[in-house]
């Protein structure tokens, strides 16, 4: 079991969704914590109803993570606050859908820069405290697209490949030093990010709920888990992405994407 109790978590992506509902689990369990997100006006109302609630401390950094300097800006804040973020929850995402040629490439360098360059950036900044205190956790949100490639949402899949070999190889290296990385891969989740991109089009399956995304995350975390992906129904997908050939499962998923359109 992780120690929550006390102990600070910076949430990014925490104005609505899953990175939300971290919010809320993590300040039941006692841990102060920095929101950073887009919407300052969302994360002040979750902050106000979580000081009331558990009487823990709450911080809120309106920060937009496509910006370049966005993790650098976020490490400074903390610094600034002199909290020690013991643990750091990746969960920002950002997701383009459609034929690769007709999104605007601003959009998916956008992306880019969010689901890989932020988060890396946020690993680098907080993680060696983390090693030097000898304790802490890092939970990196990727997603169940992480395992094969999906057309139409060709740049979204590939980012989350990245994080999923990110935190795996990331845990591995921490191992023996008492920090903790979880790869999170929800499936169809209903969100903002998928909202805002029009992409219900690409959701497949019945959609799980932010509290049962992360009742899962959690359970994993505290199991010093490398990887979980949420749901019977999803884990068997990913386990099918292994054992069938790499094109044929790129194909399905396109297809299966394409005939939501």
């Amino acid at each position: 079991m992780f120690p929550y109790n006390g102990k600070t978590a910076l949430i990014t992506g925490a104005s609505s969704g899953i990175g939300a509902q971290f919010a809320r689990e993590l300040a039941a369990r006692g841990m102060n914590l920095i929101l950073v997100a887009r919407n300052q006006a969302a994360m002040d109302k979750i902050a106000d109803e979580l000081r009331a609630r558990h009487g823990v401390q709450v911080d809120v950094f309106p920060q937009d993570l496509s910006e370049p300097t966005a993790a650098a800006n976020v490490f400074a804040h903390a610094e600034q606050l002199g909290w020690n973020v013991d643990l750091l929850v990746n969960n920002a995402g950002f997701v383009t859908y459609g034929p690769f040629e007709s999104i605007d490439p601003a959009q998916e360098q956008a992306e880019i820069q969010v689901n890989i360059a932020a988060l890396v950036g946020l690993t680098h900044a907080f993680l060696p405290g983390m090693l030097a205190r000898r304790s802490g956790g890092i939970i990196n949100n990727a997603s169940l697209a992480g395992f094969q490639p999906i057309p139409y949402l060709t740049v979204y899949a590939a980012t989350k490949a990245f994080v999923i070999s990110f935190s795996v190889a990331l845990r591995q290296e921490c191992r023996g030093r008492n920090v903790r990385v979880l790869g999170l891969c929800p499936g169809t989740t209903k969100t903002e990010i998928f909202d805002r991109a029009n992409a219900n089009a690409a959701a497949v399956g019945i959609p799980r709920t932010v509290e049962q995304v992360v009742a899962t995350a959690l359970r994993a975390f505290d199991r010093n888990r490398s990887l979980v992906v949420d749901g019977v129904g999803n884990r068997i997908v990913s386990y099918f992405t292994k054992i069938v050939p790499r094109w044929l499962a790129a194909s399905i998923a396109g297809w299966l994407v394409s005939s939501k359109g």
